[in-house]
């Protein structure tokens, strides 16, 4: 009852802060009362007025040394001092004449009025010196930057006269926040001079400002076309090497998908609403890192289910599933964790049959939502949580379109069904590539409907058609992007230029798909039941066999069956004998035991008694090991991991003709020591430890 009380008495009446600074009211009605309470206490105890003298001159002398250290104006510090010495005066004079006098009554109040008028007076002029202080800071900073910018927009009026021919008139010089360079918007002379051709000379431009290597000057239009903006980078942000963003944060296909920075270290977004887009490069080129990015920023959206499909045993996607399936990761909560993407195919069937609910379900959407994209008065499906996008992620889909095998072009065919007749009922598609070249973009559709292109070089020249990648761009060059996860990207709201993907690593993924698995939107009523049951038991154990027994693969690749880690040594392996084996040992027994042949090498001992040395015996391949130089071959391209090398390298390597180099490495995939991975001109041989 009195908590009750004590809360009623709080909440009723104003609330006075005691802690709150005085104002001019406050300061003047605190300074009268205690002169007055002073005053009265003091003439009725016989107190010497001296005393209230000597406080007065004290307070004075206080405030005076505090007022100069915060550097307060002389004004203020006069006032402060006046109060005091006042206040302090009148107490002495109420003390001897006696406070309570009509006379010392209206002193004190017209000392109080005055007080509060001049304090008032005081802190508006303080407050209108501070703002001149912050003012002249900043005319002062201005100055400075304004001196900059009128130096960068002389020097470049002069260079683009002496490389360009043109005169240009610089409107604006803003400099980028990053610190990496600086933008120039500039007004074209009269005449029909266009940005294009301050455009075609950045390679010029570039090298007259002697800019560092990876950084560019990119001309691109303005405002209207009498404008042009002039991109200069000074510091080349290519070269680092950075992180995917640890900001999880909630991201929507209406506010765009980053996928990485430009060179002014500017996130660059993809909006995949109407678009689908178009990823190429070559191997070692970063294109897997860059869709696991991509496929992070699709975990992230709140409106996105992503469906992939990777023929080459599911790669791209089983980071993201594996340890949701096998029940590695736990929400805080305790609940299990969901897949980081949607709906994985590895194998051709899955793939087809993904393909096949992706063309129901636009169909579907197209009848179903007719209601609602009357009422919103739209024909684009008003996409959200609860009719999510679905965004077909395909690696090496362009190579399906391409290919003239019978079955990988029925999926071709199904992949073009999808971009023609999906983009208004939001069904879009990520193809990638191993090439820019004519084969891949000859397809009228990926030309037309992937507006959002990527093109990572890393270096690589063979097979980088930038002109026909970005088409109507001038000045690209793969020498301006040599670095592993950089290249170029175009958008219908930006021309190429350059950017770089963000790296992520295993852990990240695990950590992405553990902090978005309660954000993953369900498929809506009408699509789940044009999908059906091939949609609704995508994880059914059968269906997933095949990335389970993967792992189980890759888990026991080992020196002994079963055992992780280590060399693969497939010809010791236990194998069951064959007939024609069976009868080769007997015969080989019966010799042995009539003619004495030397002992196995797999003995400890040699036949002088001697103890074998110790080291890796390969002598199960003895017979067919191949020339000399193949086994340092071999751990060559075994380093080389995944990418493989070519015959050429080989060649080079072994400092053998490709004829010789070629037959090798043929025999040598018979026997099942390497993997041939047939790719064109980018054809490699791959350890089976990597293939």
């Amino acid at each position: 009852m009195a908590s009750t009380a004590t809360a009623k008495q709080q909440s009723s009446g104003p609330v006075l802060d005691w802690a709150a600074g005085h104002g001019p009211v406050t300061g003047a009605l605190s300074a009268t009362t205690g002169a007055f309470a002073i005053a009265t206490t003091g003439a009725a105890t016989a107190m010497p007025p001296g005393w209230a003298l000597a406080v007065g001159a004290a307070g004075a002398l206080g405030h005076t040394v505090a007022g100069i250290r915060v550097r307060n104006a002389g004004r203020t510090l006069a006032t402060r001092a006046a109060s005091w010495l006042i206040g302090a005066g009148w107490t002495t004079w109420a003390m001897t004449h006696g406070p309570l006098t009509w006379a010392a009554l209206g002193s004190l109040a017209t000392i109080g009025v005055g007080i509060g008028a001049t304090a008032r007076s005081v802190a508006l002029y303080e407050e209108a010196r501070e703002d001149e202080a912050l003012a002249a800071e900043q005319r002062q900073i201005a100055a400075e930057l304004s001196a900059e910018r009128r130096a960068i927009a002389a020097e470049w009026v002069d260079r683009i006269q002496r490389v360009c021919s043109i005169t240009v008139r610089v409107v604006g010089v803003e400099l980028w926040e990053t610190g990496a360079g600086f933008s120039i918007d500039a007004e074209l002379p009269p005449g029909g001079a266009t940005w294009n051709k301050i455009a075609a000379e950045s390679p010029r431009l570039s090298a007259d400002a002697r800019l560092p290597h990876g950084c560019t000057a990119t001309a691109g239009p303005g405002i209207h076309q009498g404008r042009v903006i002039l991109d200069v980078t000074t510091v080349n942000v290519l070269e680092e090497k950075r992180d995917y963003p640890t900001d999880y944060s909630t991201l929507s296909i209406h506010t765009g998908i980053p996928w990485g920075y430009r060179t002014n270290a500017e996130q660059i977004l993809a909006y995949l609403r109407e678009q689908c887009a178009l990823i190429v490069g070559p191997t070692g080129s970063g294109k897997t890192n860059m869709v696991h990015a991509i496929l992070a920023g699709f975990a992230r959206a709140e409106d996105i289910l992503t469906w992939v499909i990777d023929l080459n045993a599911g790669s791209a996607g089983l980071p993201w599933v594996l340890p949701a399936l096998n029940g590695e990761l736990v929400r805080e909560d305790g609940k299990p964790v969901r897949p980081g993407v949607d709906w994985l195919a590895g194998t051709y069937d899955e793939a087809l049959t993904m393909l096949d609910t992706a063309v129901r379900v636009a169909k579907q959407r197209k009848m179903g939502y007719q209601a609602l994209l009357s009422k919103a008065n739209t024909d684009l499906l008003p996409v959200s949580r609860k009719i999510p996008q679905i965004m077909l992620v395909i690696d090496e889909g362009a190579e399906i379109l391409a290919s003239t095998d019978r079955a990988v072009r029925k999926l071709g065919e199904k992949i073009l069904e999808v971009i023609r007749i999906a983009r208004a009922m939001g069904v879009r598609t990520v193809l990638t590539a191993l090439g820019a070249t004519g084969s891949v973009l000859s397809n009228l559709m990926i030309r037309r409907e992937a507006k959002v292109r990527v093109a990572l070089t890393g270096g690589e020249t063979e097979g980088m058609d930038l002109s026909k990648m970005f088409p109507g761009s001038r000045g690209l060059r793969v020498d301006q992007a040599p670095h592993k996860g950089a290249g170029f990207m175009s958008t219908p709201e930006s021309p190429a230029a350059l950017f770089k993907g963000w790296r992520i690593l295993p852990n990240q993924i695990r950590d992405i798909t553990a902090a978005t698995s309660d954000r993953h939107p369900t498929l809506d009523d009408v699509s789940a039941k044009a999908a059906g049951p091939a949609y609704a038991r995508r994880w059914d154990a059968e269906r997933t066999a095949w990335m389970r027994d993967q792992a189980a693969t890759d888990d026991t690749d080992g020196d002994t069956p079963g055992t992780p880690g280590g060399l693969r040594l497939s010809a010791l392996s236990e194998q069951a004998e064959s007939p024609e084996d069976a009868l080769a040992r007997r015969f080989r027994e019966e010799i042995d035991a009539q003619f004495g042949t030397a002992p196995e090498p797999h003995t400890t001992e040699r036949s002088d008694g001697a103890e074998r040395p110790a080291g890796l015996d390969l002598s199960a391949l003895r017979g067919e090991q191949g020339p000399t130089w193949l086994p340092a071959a071999l751990e060559a391209i075994k380093a080389t991991g995944a990418e493989g090398m070519k015959p050429s390298a080989v060649a080079e390597l072994a400092g053998k003709d490709r004829k010789t180099v070629r037959a090798a490495l043929q025999a040598a995939m018979e026997r099942g020591a390497l993997v041939y991975r047939d790719n064109g001109p980018h054809s490699v041989y791959v350890h089976p430890d990597h293939a």
